[in-house]
């Protein structure tokens, strides 16, 4: 029964990432620059759960670099913005992925040990893939500001590489 909560947790978030691509690439800067301040801050709440409920070290050597990483990001993306003298416009999208996050959130408290760390690793993997994706194929092509799009195209270079240690963690625990 967790299993299958948590394998629905994982397809409702990533329906709300693929089923709005479109209405985000009619988007504007701002508001995708919400969108990713937004995505990095939801994988940092996972990561915090994560050091808080798992015990495995590889488990928690993911987590504390979805900390650093995401949190460098977002600095990053404050930074760009205060000179910009802009401010990140939220969007039915955001507000869409917190609310999925949320869900998710509340199916892993429910679990413990393996099933925690396995559920946590697929999650990783399945959110990285599809935020990439939406990163790489629908906004970075759609950004008008060259220095949002530089931030986006180095930002999506992490996050790949975050994707691939995702899919050697989610191997390592089978």
């Amino acid at each position: 029964m967790k299993k299958l909560l948590t394998t629905v947790a994982i397809a409702l978030s990533m329906a709300g990432v693929q089923a709005s691509a479109q209405d985000v690439a009619d988007m504007n800067d701002l508001e995708y620059a919400h969108i990713a301040y937004t995505a990095d801050n939801i994988d940092i709440r996972y990561a915090h759960l994560a050091l808080a409920l798992s015990n495995n070290p590889d488990i928690h050597e993911f987590a504390n670099t979805m900390i650093r990483d995401h949190t460098a990001v977002n600095e990053a993306a404050l930074g760009l913005l205060d000179k910009l003298g802009a401010s990140a416009q939220d969007n039915a999208f955001s507000q869409q992925l917190n609310a999925n996050a949320d869900e998710i959130i509340d199916g892993f408290v429910k679990l413990r040990g393996a099933e925690f760390d396995a559920a946590y690793a697929a999650n990783e993997l399945a959110y990285h893939k599809a935020v990439n994706d939406l990163v790489e194929n629908t906004m970075i092509p759609n950004i008008d500001n060259a220095e949002v799009k530089a931030l986006f195209e180095q930002g999506l270079e992490i996050f790949k590489a975050h994707e691939g240690h995702a899919e050697m963690m989610v191997k390592s625990l089978q």
